[in-house]
């Protein structure tokens, strides 16, 4: 799942259940999107509109961090979006911003797909799933259907409708019966991760 909340990887073989093997240690990938938007001055939700950007621009044009310093499966955003932040500062008001774009997006569709890369290959699954508001992102699309495994993405427009993600995990839960749901409350566990 990569979303502007929270980016993880995880293993699932049953509805009820699923092992985490990895997320991140710092800012999800949506967030990034989000942060590195705003940076190049577009507008929110960042993803969509650094996109489009990036369309016109080189995404070997700048060659910016993919977090190879991190362990395993687990993420890092953060040295990304600060390294796009000192590219702005040092070129100033000539940046190419769609070269920007491009590449910054590059850099976390990269990171994405070669931590999906690794866990297929330690697992030894033959699928992967996408799920969240970043999945709806062309290039991250496009590279994990090159990962030549059986993929499964939502349509884009489901991807970033939190109600449809919900209701479609909902339909394999035991629904209460009146009055019991009644009782029921959420409360936040203040753990990482899920």
């Amino acid at each position: 799942m990569a979303s502007g909340g929270h980016t993880f990887l995880a293993r699932v073989e049953e509805k009820d259940g699923f092992e985490v093997l990895g997320q991140t240690l710092d800012d999800a990938a949506g967030e990034a999107f989000d942060k590195g938007a705003r940076l190049l001055g577009l507008p929110y939700p960042g993803g969509p509109a650094l996109e489009r950007l990036a369309a016109d621009g080189d995404p070997a044009a700048f060659d910016l961090p993919l977090g190879h310093g991190v362990e395993g499966l687990d993420f890092s955003f953060a040295g990304l979006k600060t390294a796009l932040l000192y590219k702005l500062r040092d070129l100033g008001d000539c940046a190419p911003r769609a070269d920007l774009a491009a590449s910054y997006q590059r850099a976390i569709v990269e990171q994405l797909a070669r931590r999906a890369e690794r866990a297929l290959a330690s697992t030894g699954m033959d699928r992967l799933a996408l799920g969240g508001g970043v999945a709806a992102n062309g290039p991250l699309r496009e590279r994990m259907e090159g990962l030549g495994v059986e993929l499964n993405v939502p349509p884009r427009a489901l991807c970033t409708d939190n109600a449809a993600m919900i209701a479609a995990a909902a339909r394999y839960v035991e629904p209460l019966a009146f009055p019991d749901y009644l009782a029921l409350d959420a409360y936040a566990t203040g753990e990482r991760g899920l």
